[in-house]
């Protein structure tokens, strides 16, 4: 997964001997934030996003870029945060190696391990990021050198999941610890595949033309949400395929699906326009946390909730710039996300942690 574009709040940016200090209760919180307590900022400067809980929800996993770290390609961190949400070690906890790209690490069961993406066995150098198209128009790139991995918390590689030619990433867990759900272009397009946890007895979810990606497991497993783009007409069509034969897609014409774990039933609960994307399911199952820019097609981003049957859509975020990656904590308590809030009016996109409240 890779920020749709990123960019504020009225407060400064701490300086760097405040990084680890937490803001007052509420001052990173917008009035009509009615569902958010007790924001927290955990990172500050360059781009911290799709952070993760661990199982037992004391930990979260994010990628991140930030000069100040020495990091100047996407790579895996992990924190720990504790009730209060307090901030230990931010930054310094890297897992991934320092080579190629990594992307959309998520925590095993038992918290030991992770797994991500990572283009590092094709390339050590970070690969490049694609220019705009000839009208501005925003891509995003997929590198076939992505393949999936398995880590331990220190940073030593366990297993390699993937190895087929071609994109394979944005891999989730399902809450119920047996399986995961994976992006992948063995079959010339993006679909959904289900796994074990060890990469084994691999099953196709999706099967439409279009870019499936960024799903999520229902609480109980039963269920996956994603994000997909379902180009009909001849010309879009054409230009999906053209854009795909170069290792990239355009992201701004995406809705939400959803469908039984096994991809029956599918069916798009969003019928909204623009970029409906990053869903995450509430921990009652019943409705969906997602990122939507459908009322302008370009900024702002916020959070916003839809039923599962597709009715009483909300807002939740009410940010001027970005406000994506929505994530609840398995026990239901606190919502982590990635903001471009407080950055100083500058493009810094980091991660935040709020107590949820119904």
């Amino acid at each position: 997964m890779v920020i749709l574009g990123c960019e504020e709040n009225t407060s400064e940016t701490p300086g760097e001997s405040s990084q680890l200090e937490i803001e007052s209760v509420d001052t990173l919180r917008y009035n009509e934030e009615v569902h958010l307590k007790n924001v927290h900022q955990l990172t500050y400067g360059g781009d911290n996003a799709e952070a993760y809980w661990s199982f037992d929800s004391k930990k979260l996993i994010f990628q991140a870029n930030n000069p100040s770290w020495g990091v100047k390609c996407d790579q895996i961190f992990w924190l720990n945060v504790s009730d209060g949400g307090k901030v230990e070690n931010a930054g310094l906890n890297q897992i991934s190696n320092g080579l190629g790209r990594t992307t959309c690490a998520y925590f095993m069961p038992g918290d030991s391990t992770v797994v991500f993406a990572s283009t590092h066995l094709g390339d050590s150098l970070c690969p490049e990021v694609p220019p705009r198209g000839p009208k501005g128009e925003y891509v995003w790139p997929i590198y076939e050198d992505y393949d999936i991995f398995i880590y331990d918390l220190s940073g030593n590689p366990v297993r390699q999941l993937t190895n087929v030619a071609g994109y394979d990433a944005e891999a989730t867990v399902s809450p119920t610890g047996d399986r995961m759900v994976f992006t992948s272009m063995r079959s010339g397009d993006l679909e959904l595949y289900t796994c074990d946890l060890d990469g084994g007895n691999v099953v196709q979810i999706t099967n439409e033309l279009g870019y499936d990606g960024g799903a999520f497991f229902s609480p109980d497993g039963s269920q996956l949400i994603w994000r997909a783009s379902r180009p009909t007409e001849e010309q879009e069509v054409a230009h999906y395929k053209d854009l795909l034969s170069k290792g990239l897609v355009e992201p701004t014409s995406m809705e939400l699906f959803i469908a039984n774990a096994d991809g029956t039933e599918q069916r798009q609960l969003t019928h909204l326009g623009g970029a409906n994307w990053a869903p995450f399911f509430h921990p009652n199952g019943q409705s969906v946390l997602f990122s939507s820019n459908h009322k302008t097609k370009s900024f702002p981003f916020n959070i916003f909730r839809i039923q599962t049957s597709g009715d009483n859509l909300e807002q939740i975020t009410f940010d001027e710039a970005f406000d994506s990656f929505p994530m609840f904590s398995p026990d239901g308590k606190k919502i982590a996300f990635s903001s471009n809030r407080n950055n100083g009016r500058t493009r810094s996109t980091n991660v935040f942690v709020a107590d949820w409240v119904d």
